[in-house]
């Protein structure tokens, strides 16, 4: 070790090759910044394995959770979808209308007004149950990594650093990873 940097780190390693080529460069970042965009990586990909496994993807996933969390009817509005996701009016715009093609979501228009509605169909229902079940327990499996105590530990640091990134960059509304 030299230092706090273990050079048998892949990441560590780099913050130490910026320190030998440009002494004073602040690399403090680098452990926690590299370390989290790895795991984003690992995770992502990871999730991407499940879903195609059960036929499905990132997009649809959230699309389908966004109205089953939503609560019975499970239904909601094109403009809470869009908000509720993060994503732009124009891609969501295109997830409706391929999980409508693949019966599992109904658009109507709201009496009266030109709300779109957007209801989760049973066909929709019964596969977000399967892909919640799939990609959470896959998540949970990958999280035992690390003890109960440690994972309380995790959570709360990296709310208290998502909470300070998001007052100085702002919070562009990321919907999942990769997005």
């Amino acid at each position: 070790m030299v230092g706090d940097y273990n050079p048998d780190d892949a990441v560590d390693a780099v913050a130490l090759a910026w320190l030998r080529e440009r002494p004073g460069t602040p690399v403090e970042g680098i452990g926690i910044v590299t370390r989290l965009w790895m795991c984003a990586k690992l995770l992502g990909e990871d999730r991407r394995r499940v879903l195609a496994s059960a036929g499905a993807d990132t997009a649809t996933l959230d699309l389908l959770s966004v109205l089953r969390r939503s609560g019975e009817p499970y239904q909601l509005t094109t403009r809470q979808i869009t908000e509720q996701t993060g994503v732009t009016a124009g891609a969501i715009s295109q997830r409706l209308a391929r999980a409508e093609n693949a019966g599992l979501v109904e658009r109507s228009a709201s009496e009266g007004s030109r709300i779109v509605l957007v209801t989760l169909t049973a066909a929709g229902h019964e596969l977000v149950e399967q892909l919640v079940d799939r990609v959470l327990g896959r998540e949970a499996e990958l999280t035992s990594i690390l003890t109960e105590q440690q994972q309380a530990e995790l959570t709360e640091l990296l709310r208290v650093f998502l909470d300070g990134l998001r007052g100085e960059l702002g919070d562009p509304g990321v919907a999942h990873v990769g997005a």
